[in-house]
């Protein structure tokens, strides 16, 4: 039998490292331009690239349901297409419910996974993710890799 484990450190959001504190903060000013009118779950990324520079992506939705974005996806794009040059080296998740003030724990659905794991294979460097546990407490993971086991990449095909 094969398990999978890996160990991530779990910080209260006042003892982020400041880098990641602001991705955090960025992630979640971001999520109020969200357009979420059908599911109402307002989502907010914020990347932080090599050169400092960080850029932020909402959700967008569309009646013609799935054809919208996620916030994962509209940033880690915007990034590849506006800097592809720098190195992805963070990003922070942000999600609350429409009318609310409360941000969820949330986790990169399986497409924005698999989307920041292509990122990370064409960078050849892992993409640490700041992942809301609730409660204002985060999850570091060093790598997408640790939350999309059996992963589709590049040797796949």
């Amino acid at each position: 039998m094969k398990v999978f484990q890996f160990s991530y450190p779990v910080y209260a959001k006042a003892d982020l490292p400041s880098h990641l504190l602001n991705l955090v903060l960025e992630a979640e000013a971001i999520s109020a331009n969200a357009y979420a009118p059908y599911s109402n779950f307002n989502v907010g990324a914020a990347l932080l690239l090599g050169n400092g520079t960080i850029v932020t992506g909402a959700n967008q939705e569309n009646a013609a349901y799935p054809s919208g974005i996620c916030a994962e996806r509209t940033a880690i794009y915007y990034a590849g297409a506006q800097h592809p040059k720098e190195q992805i080296l963070a990003i922070a998740f942000a999600a609350k419910r429409s009318g609310e003030n409360n941000f969820l724990a949330v986790a990169p659905c399986g497409a924005c996974r698999q989307a920041i794991l292509e990122y990370e294979s064409k960078q050849e460097l892992s993409i640490m993710q700041v992942i809301p546990l609730g409660d204002d407490n985060f999850a570091v993971v060093p790598s997408i890799a640790n939350l999309l086991p059996f992963s589709f990449d590049k040797d796949s095909l």
